[in-house]
């Protein structure tokens, strides 16, 4: 089985002339990062696993320092590259929390058993959550509700909800 990867920063270009370069968290948890020692970069051409010497914050972005990574033009090659961890480097949610990507691709089901399409985003609406569910015609708005959400089966990749009168077609 393949290893796979959770991308937690996207690297938007460099950071002055040493080395170091720009990353938009791509993680509620952007503190991780100063306790992390070794990340791994995507581009284009493949992986790279990088040492980390330093990380800094600045307004909402991380400054990050690799070593090896030792000039402008040298950071300049990591450019749109992604920092990316395992599924066992993973933060542990709190006991019925899920990440985004373990519910994206998730078939839902109705309490009767009925098919009615599979989770292709998630809405992060400040309140609660949103699903988007692709049904073939108009998408399902499901809001991440535990009186809605009665079921996640993610080893069955599968969901259960209780539509409320408004949302039942």
């Amino acid at each position: 089985m393949t290893e796979e990867y959770i991308r937690v920063g996207k690297i938007l270009g460099t950071q002055g002339n040493r080395g170091a370069v720009r990353v938009l968290p791509l993680t509620d948890y952007p503190e991780r990062f100063q306790k992390m020692s070794r990340v791994k970069i995507k581009l284009k051409e493949g992986r790279q696993d990088l040492q980390i010497e330093a990380v800094n914050e600045h307004k909402k972005f991380l400054i990050i320092k690799f070593r090896g990574i030792e000039d402008m033009n040298a950071a300049e090659q990591l450019r749109g590259g992604y920092l990316e961890i395992t599924r066992e480097q993973l933060i542990p949610l709190p006991e019925g929390s899920f990440y985004i990507f373990e519910i994206i691709g998730l078939k839902v089901y109705n309490l009767d058993g009925a098919y009615l399409g599979h989770i292709t985003d998630v809405l992060q609406t400040g309140s609660n959550d949103v699903y988007v569910v692709e049904t073939g015609g108009r998408p399902l708005l499901i809001p991440a509700l535990k009186q809605v959400v009665r079921e996640v089966d993610l080893p069955g990749r599968r969901m259960l909800v209780e539509l409320p009168e408004g949302l039942i077609e």
